[in-house]
């Protein structure tokens, strides 16, 4: 991915008619170009001289795992300074989702998530993000599949990285290039209120999530310590004024640990909170990552559901696969020895 307006100012420089950015734009995006000699409809003289100027690729594919069903695939990439980031591709019967990484590392440092163990070192930009997706649609294109989804929930806060993930949306949705639609981008967040409120603002189709992982302060405050600036009653005011404002479904996360978030006093606080239109809840069973935390059993989970549904809270269980390639985020590159500080 290279942003369009570099690219129009680079033949401006070089003298060559406007066209020849489309032309490069679509060839990376449309066509998944990754080097500059594959765009044919270009002078051999004007391809070698972009070679000089510009890298189409911000990321190198270093490591690749997969599960044995082939319905998700992990890799790992190193940045052109030399950092660690991961993407996973979930492929579905009818859907196929990249789960995109927002920022080396992560300041929120979640109790349970292997992201934030080595603290922040910087957030992406926008072309490291689209091409986590570009990547996955290479890989799928081979399959005669494309990519429908993109949710930004892997490594990284996306709304510490506001304005790099928001544009990363719009080049991911540019109709003049990958041409994803809208509605087909997820955005997660811990509950960065002020970000969340200003995400409200936008005049956007893009879906929000957000990671909630306890429904009272005293739990949350332990496992999101975000919680301890913006607490529940101030992110849930957020939420509800997101709802007002957009009228689109709002989702909360909810990682299930077993023995610690999943108890009749969450279940009654959720109930008390989210028991409102538009608001649904899934259930995502823990990917182990510390002996800290441990995995609730399918039978566990489907009994928090059916506690939850009856108490009148919209509630599904996300079916997660890739477990067994260290799919949640963070763990590759942690198990790898990855620089992320």
């Amino acid at each position: 991915m290279i942003d369009p307006a570099v690219l129009q100012a680079t033949m401006t420089e070089l003298d060559q008619p406007s066209y020849r950015a489309a032309q490069v734009y679509q060839a990376l995006t449309r066509g998944l170009a990754t080097d500059f000699a594959e765009i044919g409809v270009l002078p051999r003289a004007l391809r070698a001289t972009l070679a000089e100027r510009l890298e189409p690729l911000t990321l190198r594919p270093i490591e690749t795992r997969a599960t044995a069903a082939g319905d998700a695939r992990k890799t790992l990439f190193e940045t052109r300074d030399g950092h660690a980031v991961e993407a996973v591709l979930m492929v579905y019967r009818r859907r196929a989702t990249v789960c995109v990484s927002s920022q080396v590392g992560c300041s929120v440092r979640c109790a349970f998530c292997a992201s934030g163990a080595r603290g922040l070192a910087r957030s992406l930009s926008a072309e490291e993000m689209a091409d986590q997706v570009l990547h996955f649609a290479r890989e799928l294109r081979g399959d005669g599949r494309a990519v429908t989804n993109v949710v930004f929930m892997g490594m990284g806060e996306p709304f510490h990285a506001y304005d790099e993930t928001l544009r990363a949306c719009r080049l991911l949705s540019d109709p003049e290039g990958f041409g994803l639609g809208a509605r087909g981008l997820s955005i997660s967040t811990a509950g960065v209120v002020p970000a969340l409120r200003r995400f409200t603002a936008e005049q956007s189709q893009i879906n929000l999530a957000v990671s909630l992982h306890a429904a009272t302060d005293e739990l949350r405050d332990r496992l999101v310590p975000l919680n301890r600036r913006y607490p529940l009653d101030a992110l849930l005011a957020a939420c509800a004024d997101y709802v007002a404002r957009r009228r689109r479904k709002l989702l909360f996360e909810y990682v299930v640990l077993a023995g610690v978030n999943d108890g009749d006093d969450q279940v009654r606080a959720l109930a008390g909170r989210l028991r409102r239109p538009l608001y649904h809840l899934n259930l995502i069973a823990y990917n182990e990552t510390s002996g800290e935390f441990a995995r609730p059993r399918a039978r566990e989970l489907a009994a928090l559901r059916d506690r939850l549904v009856a108490a009148g809270v919209s509630c599904t269980i996300r079916r997660s696969p890739g477990g067994e390639i260290e799919a949640a985020c963070g763990q590759l590159a942690a198990t790898r020895g990855a620089r992320q500080v």
